[in-house]
C-alpha cells in the first residue's frame, strides 16, 4: 500500500481530552474530538499506549497488552473509537512496546517466582549483588541491570528499572508478540507503531563497553531484520501502515527497515535531526540549534532514503520531544508555520503531534514540583549531583523535558485549557488563553488552517507525495532549502531558521504556492517560509 500522500496525527491520550472530570485524558475524550481531526484532514491516528500499566513511564511500561487501563476507559470504548474513526475515514494505529514489558506483567511476575519458562522470556544473568553483568547504562540513568536477590540473577532494563527487556532470541516470546498483533488487527486496527524496535536484538555475549553506554552492542542488532520480517509476515500485518521508532540508528539500516522489497516496515522514525542542539552530543547539555548540521542531516536522510527506496516518517514533535516551535523558533505562529512547511513538503509521511497544529509551545515551568516525567526527575537529581545549580537544572529541564510535549491539549481559553473541568495531572502553559483550538479552527490565517492547507496540498499535488528531492543552497547556513521535482514540475521550499532577515537565491520563473513570505526580493523575514512552484 502506498502511504506517500497520507498524514498521521499522534495522540497522547493522557493529555488529549478528559471526558469524565478526573484530570486525565481518556479514550472517550478522543472520540469526542474525532470531528476536529476530520476537519484537520488527517488519515490516521497513532495513539500512544492506554493498556494496563503502572504508569512509571506514562504507559510505555505495559502490564497487559490486551487490556485497557481503567483510567482511560474500557475495551468497549476502544472498539467504539475504532469504529467511529473508520466512519470518518480515519484509521487507528496503536503503539506496541515490544522491547520490554512492565515488571508488573504476568510474565515477569512468574519469572520472579522462579518459573524457568518465564525467566527465559527476559534477559536474566547469574551473578552477585556487587557486580552487574556489564557496565551498560540505562537510557533513564544508572546501570542497565537490576539484581533480584532471591533468584541470584540480574535482569536487563535498557530503560526504567520497571521495564524489563524481553528476550527476542526466545521463539516463544516472538510467538506471544505476533499473537498480540493478530488480536488488535482483528479489532479493526489499520496499523502499528513499534517503540524502540531497533534495540530488540541483543548480542550473543554481554561485555562491558569501554567506549560508551553499551548501545553499540544492541542498536540495529544482529538479528533485528530477520526478527522484523518474521513478526510482520507471521502476524499478517504486511501491507498495513507500520512505523518503527529507531534509536541511534543508521541510514543503511533504515533503508532496509523500510524498503518495500524487504517486507519489514512502511517507514521509520530517526532522531538525528533532533540532536543538533545537544552540546557535545549530550541531551542534558544545552546549546543553540546547529542549523548547518540540521540541513546536512535532512539532506543525507532525505536524499539517501530516496536513492535506495527507503521511506521516512518526517516529524518535529512527539511525546518524547520538546515543542519544535520553542526549540527551533520563537514560540510564535510564523515560526510554527515555517516549521510545518519544512516538514510537510519533504519526501516521507508527515506526523503531526497533538497541539502542533495549533502552535503549542513548551511548558515554561519554573519549579521541579511541576514536572511529572520519570526521566526528567531522574536527570534533575543527576544534574544536581554533578554540580549544577537548581537554576541551571531547571533551565535545562525547561528546554529538554519530555513534559514539554505532555501538557494538556489546548482546546479553549476556559479554565484548564478546556482539557478538563478539574485540575489536570499536569498543568498547561499560561498561553492557552490565546493558543487554542477554539480560537484557531475558524480563523483563516491560523496555524491550524495552515496545516489544513498543507494536508490538502499533499493530496492534490502528486509532486509532494511522489517527487524526487534535492537539497539546495548548501552554503546558506540560515535557510533550509530544497527542491522537489516530478517530470516537468518543480517546487522550491525555502525556510528561514533565524530571528533576522536572510538572503536567498533568485528563482526566476517561479510563482508563490504557499507560505508566510511577504514577497521581499530574495529575502525572507525572521522564521518565514515560502514554497515556489514552476
Amino acid at each position: 500500500m502506498d502511504f506517500s500522500d497520507k498524514v498521521v496525527y499522534q495522540i497522547y491520550p493522557k493529555s488529549f481530552s478528559d471526558s469524565n472530570g478526573d484530570g486525565l485524558g481518556d479514550i472517550r475524550g478522543i472520540i469526542n474530538h474525532l470531528d476536529y481531526l476530520k476537519t484537520l484532514g488527517v488519515d490516521y491516528i497513532w495513539s500512544t499506549p492506554f493498556f494496563v500499566s503502572p504508569m512509571n513511564d506514562n504507559g510505555y511500561d505495559i502490564a497487559d497488552y490486551r487490556a485497557i487501563d481503567p483510567r482511560f476507559g474500557t475495551m468497549a470504548d476502544v472498539e467504539e473509537l475504532i469504529a467511529e474513526a473508520d466512519k470518518r475515514g480515519i484509521g487507528l494505529m496503536f503503539d506496541m512496546v515490544f522491547n520490554h514489558t512492565s515488571t508488573e506483567h504476568e510474565w515477569f511476575q512468574r519469572a520472579l517466582k522462579g518459573e524457568q519458562k518465564y525467566i527465559d522470556y527476559y534477559i536474566f544473568k547469574d551473578g552477585t549483588p556487587d557486580k552487574p553483568p556489564t557496565n551498560w547504562e540505562s537510557k533513564f540513568g544508572g546501570n542497565a541491570w537490576e539484581y533480584v536477590p532471591h533468584l541470584g540473577k540480574w535482569y536487563l532494563h535498557l530503560y526504567d528499572v520497571t521495564q524489563a527487556d524481553l528476550n527476542w532470541e526466545n521463539p516463544e516470546v516472538r510467538a506471544e508478540l505476533k499473537d498480540i498483533l493478530r488480536f488488535w488487527k482483528s479489532k479493526g486496527l489499520k496499523g502499528f507503531r513499534f517503540d524502540v524496535i531497533n534495540v530488540i536484538s541483543k548480542p550473543a555475549e554481554f561485555v562491558d563497553d569501554d567506549q560508551g553506554d553499551g548501545r553499540r552492542f544492541y542498536t540495529d542488532g544482529r538479528h533485528v531484520h530477520e526478527f522484523l520480517k518474521e513478526l510482520v509476515a507471521d502476524s499478517g500485518i504486511d501491507g498495513m501502515i507500520t512505523v518503527g521508532e529507531m534509536s541511534s540508528t543508521s541510514l543503511d539500516n533504515c533503508i532496509r527497515y523500510t524498503n518495500p522489497n524487504e517486507h519489514e516496515l512502511s517507514m521509520a522514525f530517526s532522531f538525528h535531526h533532533l540532536k543538533v542542539d545537544y552540546k557535545d552530543g549530550q541531551k542534558w547539555e544545552l546549546m543553540p540549534p546547529d542549523i548547518a548540521a540540521l540541513k546536512k542531516l535532512f539532506a543525507t536522510w532525505q536524499e539517501g532514503m530516496a536513492a535506495a527506496g527507503g521511506w521516512n516518517a518526517v516529524f518535529w514533535c512527539n511525546h518524547d520531544q520538546p515543542r519544535a516551535v520553542s526549540r527551533f523558533g520563537d514560540g510564535q505562529s510564523t515560526a510554527a508555520k515555517m516549521l510545518a512547511t519544512a516538514i510537510h513538503f519533504m519526501r516521507g509521511t508527515p506526523y503531526i503531534y497533538q497541539g502542533e497544529e495549533l502552535g503549542m509551545t513548551n511548558a515554561g515551568y519554573t519549579s521541579i514540583e511541576q514536572y511529572r516525567d520519570v526521566e526528567s526527575l531522574n536527570y534533575y537529581n543527576i544534574m544536581l549531583k554533578n554540580g549544577k545549580t537548581v537554576e541551571q537544572a531547571l533551565e535545562t529541564l525547561a528546554a529538554r523535558s519530555r513534559d514539554n510535549s505532555r501538557t494538556p491539549m489546548q482546546w479553549s481559553a476556559d479554565k484548564y485549557a478546556g482539557f478538563s473541568t478539574v485540575e489536570p495531572w499536569i498543568i498547561p502553559p499560561d498561553n492557552y488563553t490565546s493558543i487554542n483550538a477554539q480560537n484557531e479552527v475558524d480563523a483563516p490565517d491560523s496555524v491550524f488552517n495552515y496545516y489544513r492547507q498543507l494536508i490538502k496540498l499533499r493530496k492534490a499535488l502528486k509532486i509532494i507525495a511522489d517527487g524526487d528531492i534535492k537539497f539546495i543552497e548548501p552554503n546558506n547556513n540560515d535557510v533550509l532549502a530544497y527542491e522537489r521535482t516530478l517530470g516537468d514540475e518543480k517546487l522550491i521550499v525555502l525556510c528561514n531558521f533565524r530571528e533576522h532577515n536572510v538572503k536567498v537565491d533568485a528563482y526566476d520563473g517561479f510563482e508563490k504556492l504557499l507560505g508566510n513570505y511577504d514577497g521581499l526580493e530574495r529575502e525572507l523575514r525572521p522564521f518565514e517560509a515560502v514554497v515556489l512552484k514552476k
